[in-house]
């Protein structure tokens, strides 16, 4: 697997963007992702859908190899990591977590994720919360019209068009606006919006081997 990199610059500080929907803020050490939507290919499979299984697998894969790249000491999440609950696919990342018991884990509920208290606990969090502020950034699921403060969000699947003349083509891409960075949804069992994204930001769209402003 192949980490290309971008580093842009927010409020004074570096983040660095990687063409594997993950972005990581190197002053905080920490490696900052939304979407994962874990359960979502054994809750297809429970309603009759076939959907492989190693989906999951290889998010998961590439999140070890992040990990193992950027060293981080914290793991945000910034909402959407459970998809339909507890399941199959939930056994599955909390052996994958359990790997990690340093690393702190901290999730921004997103509209996805409904956590019993035993589910609360089987996940290992750190910190469950709907917002985070760490140093003028503020975490949150969905960007909040109300706030003044720069956002750090996902729930949109942002994606954009490139047009040649002999096709076009839909890839993701981060959003950056003046008081935004928007992220790529994480599992790459996900659609892409390519209307609803802010506009007049900078675009940063990336494939398997690359990472480009644009």
């Amino acid at each position: 697997m192949n980490i290309a990199e971008k580093n842009i610059i927010l409020n004074n500080e570096i983040f660095t963007l990687t063409n594997q929907r993950a972005a990581f803020w190197k002053k905080e050490k920490a490696l900052i992702l939304s979407d994962l939507h874990i359960g979502k290919t054994a809750h297809f499979r429970k309603n009759g859908i076939a959907v492989a299984s190693h989906i999951m697998k290889s998010d998961l894969e590439r999140l070890s190899v992040l990990i193992a790249c950027f060293q981080p000491e914290k793991f945000i999440v910034v909402g959407d990591l459970l998809h339909a609950g507890d399941n199959s696919d939930v056994d599955e990342f909390c052996n994958w977590r359990n790997q990690y018991p340093d690393l702190d884990f901290i999730l921004i509920k997103g509209n996805h994720d409904r956590l019993s208290p035993a589910l609360e606990k089987k996940l290992c969090l750190n910190v469950k919360t709907d917002s985070l502020t760490i140093d003028g950034f503020t975490f949150v699921h969905d960007f909040d019209t109300t706030r003044s403060e720069f956002q750090i969000t996902g729930h949109i699947h942002p994606g954009i068009v490139l047009n040649s003349s002999v096709k076009s083509i839909r890839l993701p891409c981060f959003v950056q606006t003046k008081n935004q960075l928007l992220l790529p949804a994480f599992s790459e069992f996900t659609g892409l919006d390519t209307r609803n994204i802010p506009k007049g930001g900078k675009f940063f769209v990336f494939t398997d081997s690359e990472i480009h402003e644009i």
